[in-house]
């Protein structure tokens, strides 16, 4: 595999004392592949004792960038210094400026600076694969997931590189979704999904009404302190380095079929589809078939790659270019999340 090789003082990446020794980077660290797996997504390893992870990442930086746009993800796996300090410290040496978790979708903790809980649906539901906030005006450019304490029976991320997925999904499908792009519909305060004070992260409607305004998002206040919002997204994205084109949209997690059969049959004898917590439309406002979201479901269950979580372990995705999701669970588990270089999409 063609590597850089850029010399520096072995003792400057470990955590013990000083050395004389000189190694490249190719012989402080192996890059291979799951098995199984070849081509994505790629493995980095230590191939040495005691390489102090946060460092060679500051040195390796171009590196690091160059294979994440290469692959799309990477995975950090055996390396010393395994806390929670150390997550962030690596994301901050690769991106400097972590981003908060806003207009969120899905309830988390924030544990330390910028660093968040996976999010915390129950063990016993899995979690479709998509982008980070492809439903959103805005999204982090890259995301770090960090395994703290891997469940006791599956528990996975599943990741998809979207370069796959885009040429998988059905022409006729995207050529609508591009035409008519994405009605996303949430009502707020019914009870069952996110409060609007937990998913703008304020008590203050005033503060609320601003962001809307400024993301261009239709937003109407109602009795019992309820809150609709209504906003029109793209179905597709362009990486704004590669000039790839993906499939990126929340259309098939936020639509009604989505949901368990028992709980939907439940949830639309109480509400109308457009009053539901959550749901998602042509941008037009016309219905989305449920035949064409399983289709792009099926897409993604095909080009999933999933592996088993190690403690220690840093996935880095680019957001862009590689979709995840989560596997139901057995047993505690905790993933810390991390997100960096908001890109805002300039043509809403």
């Amino acid at each position: 595999m063609e590597q850089e090789r850029a010399h520096v003082a072995f003792s400057k990446f470990t955590s013990k004392g000083p050395q004389k020794v000189r190694l490249s980077q190719e012989e402080l660290v192996k890059t291979s592949y799951l098995e199984g797996q070849e081509g994505f997504p790629l493995v980095v390893q230590p191939n040495v004792d005691n390489v102090n992870l946060v460092t060679w990442a500051s040195c390796n930086n171009n590196f690091i960038k160059a294979q994440l746009l290469k692959y799309g993800a990477i995975l950090f796996r055996g390396f010393d210094g395994d806390s929670a300090t150390r997550f962030e410290q690596f994301a901050r040496a690769i991106s400097p400026q972590l981003i908060d978790y806003s207009e969120r979708a899905a309830p988390r903790k924030e544990v330390g600076s910028r660093i968040y809980t996976s999010t915390e649906y129950p063990s016993d539901q899995c979690i479709p694969m998509h982008h980070e906030m492809s439903y959103s005006h805005n999204w982090p450019s890259k995301i770090w997931f960090y395994c703290q304490q891997p469940a006791q029976q599956r528990g996975g991320t599943p990741i998809a590189s979207d370069r796959a997925v885009f040429n998988l999904i059905a022409r006729e499908i995207k050529e609508r979704f591009v035409q008519k792009k994405v009605m996303y519909v949430r009502n707020y305060g019914e009870g069952v999904d996110l409060s609007w004070q937990e998913a703008f992260q304020t008590e203050d409607r005033a503060a609320v009404e601003a962001y809307c305004r400024k993301v261009h998002t239709e937003f109407e206040w109602r009795g019992g302190n309820r809150l609709r919002t209504r906003q029109v997204r793209q179905a597709v994205a362009t990486h704004p380095q590669t000039g790839e084109t993906v499939w990126f949209n929340h259309a098939h997690m936020f639509h009604i079929s989505n949901v368990e059969p028992a709980v939907r049959n439940s949830l639309l004898s109480e509400f109308k589809e457009d009053e539901l917590p959550r749901n998602a439309f042509y941008g037009d406002g016309t219905p989305i078939e449920s035949s064409v979201l399983e289709e792009v479901r099926e897409v993604y269950r095909q080009a999933a790659v999933t592996f088993t979580w190690q403690q220690g372990d840093i996935m880095m995705l680019d957001n862009f270019l590689v979709s995840h999701g989560r596997e139901s669970f057995v047993g505690p588990r905790r993933i810390l999340v991390a997100m960096a270089e908001l890109y805002t999409n300039q043509e809403l």
